[in-house]
């Protein structure tokens, strides 16, 4: 049996009263704390000790409902569990305890871990020496569920030392005491001071005996040697007074004084032996009536007649002898018994005392060997920590060697990267190009001397004709004439598609500037405006193509007006300008007519102004017409309109003023391409309502590309791509030729520049020039073998493959 918790003891004086209540967490324990409350408060200080009784821990509960041994769990699961226990018990009795500060009385609680609860309560009240011990009637509500053959409260009662006195509460109410000793004892006090004036004189004579109580051993010898003594002395004295007349006759009488002497002796000391053994406190009441008759024997025998013969009075007198001894040695067996008692009060109260004192250097033990164990659990702790985090700081050392080499590693290779890619940009363009120059010659043999069998179109400022160079199907661009405004324009696109490339900006594979050429990638399905318009009889565009088509042109402004350091504007937006590979992807061309805006304004809403407006009637800015000032927005205005042309594949005249009309009168379905399939009303109607918010006259009331149009674009693009999934049958895609690697004959996964200046997949061109130094496309042999990775190619194959899915 182990003390699990105990509050602190307050230290109380020693005429204090400590008062032991057994409770289980029920409402009759409730009631039985109140009765003892009531009852004990009013006798003056008191000390409570709630007692409680509990199982010991065998087992953990599982969650499925069974429990497994404690043994055969990990340690700290089985102290977690025995501190919810303890939690759980604390939490019982904390109404207990309140009951008791309210009444403002000093408690302790006591939690005693045992099977047994008899003994367990008995053991406490022996070890506390508690003097009053109450208890609950009801044995199953009080401290065990088990059912058991006997009545617990019983067995409470009995087992406690004696005394202590039980009282037993039921229904809040006392329903039997059992007293202890010191109740009988006082009672046994009572009677002894009601005695005869010669009890009260020889308890006085055997009080004489006793020793001080303070002593540490008792110095008098036993009671029976005292009797015998006694017993001794009062016989000589008897026999020296009286009378012998003859020496026959006292020889006789000696021997029957002896004889009879003998006789009672035996008979008196079986007897009060047994009496001692029955009850440590004898009744005196009948020494008074005895020695009342003795004292009438006297006087009977001193009134007697004298004329008896001598042995009749000899005899008479033994008798008178052997009755007065008697009475004499019953006074004194009387008074050692009464110096036995004492003594034996003594030694309880001293035994009373050495049980305090050890309960107290127990309890100062068990404070010094918890604290020992707190302490060392403490120790074991610190160093469990101290080795978690010594192993911590050194994974962390090791994971910061391991990131600074990384580091290096990779700082060291991106320079290297670096280099290699400046070198070879150096080798392949020269110190002050960033384009592949062409020569005239390689541009007049590409296009069969510019044969009209090669020409696309012809626009304000050159003609397109379709080539063939270096084994790369491509477009030529060639300018009528080369005036000032003319070779501007020319450098200035130049210039823009030679350092920015976006997957819906058209590419720019190289330009002979001598001549005024440019060379394009080809785009097998021509404009977005012949397309649109049913030039030549090709196929309509799906409803859902041309949503996909107008985020991709709407991300490609974004991309220009984004540019740095200094933002795009194209100014002559329009679906001539918007070509479409074989796959329908749309990219833009044309930019010689862009602005780039100062570096010093950086906002997209800054405004430039530009003498002398350029572009295509109805796509201009209306704002930009009257001031000159070119923003942006004007870009804005110009993707309304194909927006609306999208929608309806109609001339750009006034057809604002018609999709407005429409969409007020509920009749926009009226206007729709119905080539394009079945359009989606309500998507389609929020695409029309973007053209026309962005085709609005006043700049300040278009949306942002960025933050308002592009978001909606590609809510409908998903759109569109379950659109063309479950459409039947449609435009089977094909991949651009320049995606096509010269080598494998497919879609390159990663190209890169050789030293050729044709783009291959890695993997193809790496296996050809690991058996090759000669060029896979010229039969020349290579400068070098150095790889430069495109990736303005490979962002267009992902884009296109993104799509095609």
């Amino acid at each position: 049996m182990d003390i699990l918790e105990t509050d602190e003891t307050l230290a109380l004086p020693p005429s204090s009263l400590t008062v032991a209540v057994a409770v289980s967490g029920s409402k009759k324990s409730r009631l039985v704390v109140r009765w003892a409350l009531d009852k004990f408060i009013p006798e003056g200080r008191i000390l409570f000790k709630l007692l409680h009784v509990r199982s010991r821990i065998t087992s953990v509960p599982k969650l499925v409902g069974n429990s497994i041994p404690i043994s055969q769990v990990r340690d700290d699961v089985a102290a977690a569990y025995k501190k919810e226990v303890k939690w759980r018990t604390n939490e019982m009795l904390l109404p207990y305890k309140q009951m008791c500060s309210q009444r403002k009385v000093q408690v302790d609680i006591l939690i005693v871990e045992a099977d047994d609860v008899a003994k367990a309560i008995s053991g406490e009240v022996a070890n506390l020496a508690i003097s009053r011990l109450v208890i609950g009637a009801s044995s199953h509500s009080m401290f065990t569920r088990k059912s058991k053959a006997h009545n617990i409260s019983t067995r409470i009662s009995d087992c406690p030392p004696r005394f202590c006195t039980v009282y037993v509460v039921s229904k809040g109410k006392l329903s039997s005491v059992r007293p202890s000793t010191s109740d009988t004892n006082g009672s046994t006090k009572a009677e002894c001071s009601d005695r005869s004036n010669s009890t009260c004189s020889g308890s006085t004579y055997a009080s004489s005996f006793r020793t001080d109580p303070g002593s540490s051993s008792f110095n008098y010898p036993s009671l029976r040697i005292q009797r015998f003594q006694a017993l001794s002395t009062i016989n000589q004295t008897l026999l020296q007074k009286k009378s012998n007349p003859t020496d026959s006759s006292h020889s006789r009488g000696s021997s029957l004084d002896i004889n009879d002497r003998e006789d009672v002796m035996s008979s008196l000391s079986s007897s009060t032996d047994s009496q001692y053994c029955r009850s440590k406190v004898p009744s005196y009441r009948s020494f008074g009536t005895d020695h009342g008759s003795w004292n009438s024997d006297q006087a009977s025998t001193s009134d007697a007649p004298t004329d008896s013969s001598p042995q009749d009075a000899y005899r008479e007198s033994n008798i008178n002898f052997e009755l007065e001894r008697l009475r004499i040695e019953l006074r004194h067996v009387r008074g050692m018994y009464a110096m036995a008692q004492n003594e034996i009060l003594d030694a309880s109260w001293r035994l009373n005392n050495l049980s305090k004192q050890w309960m107290e250097e127990a309890n100062k033990l068990k404070e010094v060997t918890l604290k020992e164990v707190e302490a060392g659990e403490l120790v074991r702790q610190e160093k469990e920590k101290h080795e978690a985090a010594r192993k911590e700081a050194e994974f962390l050392n090791e994971c910061a060697g391991r990131e600074a080499l990384q580091r290096k590693e990779a700082e060291a290779k991106a320079n290297r990267e670096t280099r290699e890619k400046e070198r070879l940009e150096k080798v392949l363009m020269g110190p002050d190009q960033q384009y592949k120059k062409f020569t005239w010659e390689e541009i007049v043999s590409a296009t069969s001397s510019f044969s009209e069998n090669l020409r696309i179109g012809t626009g304000a400022y050159g003609t397109v004709y379709k080539c063939n160079l270096h084994y790369t199907v491509a477009a030529v661009k060639v300018l009528h004439s080369k005036e000032n405004h003319r070779t501007k324009q020319f450098q200035q696109e130049l210039e823009i598609l030679s350092k920015i490339h976006h997957p819906h900006l058209l590419l720019l594979i190289g330009a002979c500037p001598d001549h005024g050429c440019l060379v394009y990638e080809y785009m097998e399905n021509g404009s977005l405006d012949e397309r649109l318009l049913r030039k030549d009889n090709t196929p309509p565009i799906p409803w859902f193509e041309r949503y996909r088509i107008a985020w991709e042109i709407a991300s490609a402004l974004v991309f220009l007006h984004s540019s740095k350091p200094k933002p795009i504007i194209h100014r002559d937006l329009k679906p001539a300008n918007i070509l479409l590979d074989h796959n329908f992807v749309s990219k833009i061309g044309d930019v010689g007519l862009s602005t780039l805006l100062p570096s010093s304004h950086s906002s997209v809403a800054t405004l430039c102004k530009n003498t002398g407006p350029v572009g295509t009637l109805c796509y201009i800015d209306p704002e930009y017409q009257r001031t000159g000032l070119v923003s942006p927005k004007s870009d804005v205005y110009a993707f309304g309109m194909v927006i609306l042309q999208l929608l309806t594949a109609k001339p750009a005249m006034a057809l604002a003023h018609i999709v407005e009309t429409a969409l007020g009168d509920g009749h926009l379905i009226d206007i729709l391409d119905h080539e394009a399939g079945n359009w989606p009303i309500e998507e389609t109607q929020k695409l029309a309502v973007l053209g026309l918010s962005c085709t609005e006259l006043q700049r300040g009331d278009r949306p942002d590309l960025r933050t308002q149009v592009l978001p909606v674009l590609e809510s409908l693009k998903e759109i569109a791509a379950r659109g063309r999934g479950l459409a039947p049958g449609g435009l089977q895609p094909s991949p651009p030729s320049h995606f096509i690697c010269p080598i494998l004959k497919d879609v390159m996964d990663n190209p890169c520049v050789a030293a050729d200046g044709y783009t291959y997949d890695r993997r193809a061109i790496e296996i050809w020039l690991a058996q090759n130094d000669k060029s896979p496309m010229t039969n020349l042999p290579l400068p070098n073998k150095n790889l430069l990775p495109n990736y303005t190619l490979l962002s267009a194959i992902t884009e296109w493959k993104s799509t095609k899915q």
